[in-house]
This record gives C-alpha cells, structure tokens and sequence, in this order.
C-alpha cells in the first residue's frame, strides 16, 4: 500500500482545512487509516485513525470535536477535516496503514505541513 498526504498549508487560529490521504496499490477493506502529527522538537504522536470497512472512528483526546476523519471507498482515499486550529496543531502531519491484524502501522505517507497563525 502506497499513502499520499496533501493538503497541508498556512492558516489562521480558528480556521479550518482539510488533509488528503490517497491510498494506491491495494484495498483498504481490511485495514485501519491513521493521521499523525510531529510538532517541532515533539515525538510523533496519534490523531485519528478509521476503520475502512466499518467506518468506525478513533480521536485522541486533544482533537475530539475539532477534528473528523473519514473516508471515501470508492476513491480509496482518507480525509482529516480539521476545525477551529489552534496554534499547537501545527505539525507535519502523516497519514499511514496498518492491517486488522497488525500492532504497529506499517506503509506510511510523506508528511504535509500544517501550520497554525496566531
């Protein structure tokens, strides 16, 4: 499975945007899609992930009604809808794949920048 991320960029406190992450090379049915971010001089840490198939949602707690994750099957691709940003999301935000049966993610995207004005 190849990842695509996008849709990073410059935006104001309060603002919103939208990442892309657009999955190649094989289905999606039996995998998790999760979003991570890395803040300058932070360890990588959990966002969001999705279920593909059943569509169920996970949010760490830091983005629980801000953000939404979601997916579109049919064009195997995966969405974070982020709302009201404040300055401490901005980070290099990743999407990345692990299967059902997995422990770790393992097919990663390249990241894109998402940064947060004052």
């Amino acid at each position: 499975v190849q990842l695509q991320a996008s849709g990073g960029g410059l935006v104001q406190a309060g603002g919103s945007l939208t990442l892309s992450c657009a999955a190649s090379g094989g289905t999606l049915s039996d995998y998790y899609i999760g979003w991570f971010r890395q803040a300058p001089g932070k360890e990588r840490e959990f966002v969001a992930a999705i279920r593909w198939n059943a569509g169920i949602e996970y949010y760490e707690d830091f983005v629980k009604g801000r953000f939404i994750i979601s997916r579109d099957s049919l064009g195997n691709t995966a969405y974070l809808q982020m709302n009201s940003l404040k300055p401490e999301d901005t980070a290099i935000y990743y999407c990345a794949a692990r299967t059902l049966v997995s422990m770790q993610y393992d097919y990663w995207g390249q990241g894109t920048l998402v940064t947060v004005s004052s």
